[in-house]
Formats: structure tokens, C-alpha cells, sequence
């Protein structure tokens, strides 16, 4: 499974009706359709993408959204919604945070008690990170193994490919940028106005 065909599962699900957990359905079942590789190989993709997401700019707009409440693990399921909007969203809110104010599923929260979102409203989706492993559990017969082929499938599957690109050892020498850390001066300025401090939902 390259980018592309990554990004087509993604945009389908993004426009399927319904709530999360009947979308999630949908993509388990399409994933259980193909050979378990391709389970793997999602995974792979949505771990990439979420890592590509994970920088102290991003974060400043989730937390800013959430009201100074976003935490690690919150930030990690963060990435995981943003994906789940689109590649067009994705791209957006990577290259311009503060694009995170165009985006729909953002704006339906503006002025409203953080209390009074619902579920499915919350911009965490952490339920998509576990999908390819229930596909994958099922093809192979491996339900009550705790997921561990499947995490092992999955990083050898991350070594081959960091193997094939020459990248792994580019990889372990990047800064990461690691969640969690309160950045300075990242600019949000409409974020910001929607989502004021001290305002009754934050």
C-alpha cells in the first residue's frame, strides 16, 4: 500500500455517513477484504502520517482548541482525527496550523462548554489507531495474542522500508520536535480569536 492508496481509504472513510464507529466498521471491513499485508502496510502509512503531524506547531493548536488541557496521549489521538479529516485538511493544518479555523469539525466547536462536546465531536479519534490490528487479528486467527504479531509485522515492515529509503539512520538524527513540550511564539492569531483564553470553554 503506497501514499495514495493510503490517502484513498482515508478520503472514503472521511465521507462515509454515520457516526465514528460505524466508519471504523467500514474500514475494517474493506481491510479485512485484502490480504493481511495490507493491514500492515495501513498501519505503517498511519504512523508515518501522524509522525509527519507531530510537531510543537501542531500541538500549540490542539492545545489551544482544547483549552491548555492536551495532553501527550490526547495529542498522539489529535493527530489521529486530523488525519481521519482528509489529506487536503491534513496538508493544511501541517504546513499552517492556524488552518485548523477552516476546518468544519473545528468550527462546531467555537463558543460551546468543552463539557457539552460530544464523542464524536472531540477532535481525538483513538479508535483509528487500532483498526488495522482488529483486521489483521481477524484474517490471521491471531485474537487473543495482545496484538503482538501484529506489532511485530508491523515493525519489520517500518525496517524494511526505512532499509529500502537509506533513511533509518537520518531518521534517528532528526529532532522530532517531542509532544508534550510547551512551545514559544508559535502564531495561531484565528485559533486564538476562536478560542480565547479564559473564555467558558476553556
Amino acid at each position: 500500500m503506497n501514499e495514495d492508496a493510503f490517502w484513498a481509504l482515508i478520503e472514503e472513510l472521511s465521507r462515509r455517513p454515520g457516526d465514528r464507529d460505524e466508519r471504523l466498521e467500514w474500514l475494517r471491513a474493506e481491510l479485512v477484504r485484502r490480504p493481511e499485508a495490507e493491514s500492515v502496510a495501513f498501519q505503517v502509512r498511519l504512523e508515518k502520517v501522524c509522525e509527519r503531524a507531530d510537531t510543537r506547531a501542531v500541538w500549540t493548536a490542539a492545545n489551544r482548541v482544547e483549552g491548555g488541557d492536551c495532553t501527550e496521549d490526547g495529542f498522539h489521538y489529535f493527530t489521529l482525527w486530523l488525519v481521519g479529516q482528509g489529506r487536503k485538511v491534513y496538508e493544511s493544518v501541517v504546513a499552517d496550523p492556524d488552518a485548523l479555523a477552516d476546518v468544519p469539525g473545528i468550527r462546531a466547536l467555537v463558543g460551546r462548554d468543552r463539557d457539552e462536546w460530544d464523542d464524536d465531536e472531540w477532535p481525538e479519534w483513538e479508535e483509528l489507531d487500532y483498526v488495522a490490528q482488529d483486521a489483521y487479528d481477524e484474517l490471521t486467527g491471531q485474537e487473543d495474542d495482545e496484538g503482538d504479531e501484529f506489532l511485530d509485522a508491523v515493525e519489520e515492515a517500518e525496517d524494511a522500508e526505512a532499509a529500502e529509503e537509506g533513511d533509518l539512520a537520518e531518521e534517528e538524527e532528526e529532532d522530532g520536535e517531542p509532544r508534550g513540550v510547551r512551545p514559544e511564539g508559535v502564531a495561531i492569531p484565528r485559533l486564538a480569536a476562536l478560542f480565547p483564553l479564559g473564555s467558558s470553554g476553556s
